[in-house]
């Protein structure tokens, strides 16, 4: 499945948030910046590494008035853990049926170790406040993903 096309509003959403609320896109329009990201599972070494590097740059990000949201298919609970024990201070979704993962093409075939199977395809979007599609970082790299969002969001001058 392809990426939504940039200019396009982003797909809209509601999923819930490691403590069970209901979170949409449309509550930040007009108010936020968001960057949307996919990540595989909570917990994970790689998946550690990119959260807690929107965790510390928390106060930058905020100053680019921008709020991010990280999307998995993992269970509320789950998410609700990995917050607490990274001490993590943003939004984590969880898209258990990767519905809202499909939607934005960040679910497809992957290659590891060998063997091939479907899942998320670490992938970051960056949503204007007028809830249009700005910018797909589509070759996330994990330890320096927290940078590569700021740098796309000063670069589109949001």
């Amino acid at each position: 499945m392809a990426f939504p096309k940039i200019g396009n509003m982003a797909p809209a959403f509601t999923l819930l948030n490691q403590d069970g609320n209901k979170v949409t896109l449309k509550q930040f329009r007009g108010k936020k910046n968001v960057a949307l990201y996919f990540y595989p599972k909570a917990m994970t070494p790689g998946c550690t590494v990119q959260a807690c590097g929107i965790r510390d740059s928390k106060k930058a990000l905020a100053k680019l008035d921008t709020v991010v949201l990280g999307v998995s298919p993992d269970p509320v609970a789950r998410l609700a853990r990995f917050i607490e024990k990274q001490d993590l201070n943003f939004t984590l979704l969880s898209d258990e049926n990767h519905a809202i993962t499909d939607k934005y093409g960040a679910w497809g075939l992957k290659k590891f170790m060998g063997r091939e199977f479907m899942g998320v395809l670490r992938s970051t979007f960056i949503i204007g406040k007028d809830g249009r599609l700005k910018h797909v970082i589509d070759k996330v790299k994990t330890k320096t993903h927290h940078d590569d969002v700021m740098a796309s969001i000063v670069e589109l001058g949001l």
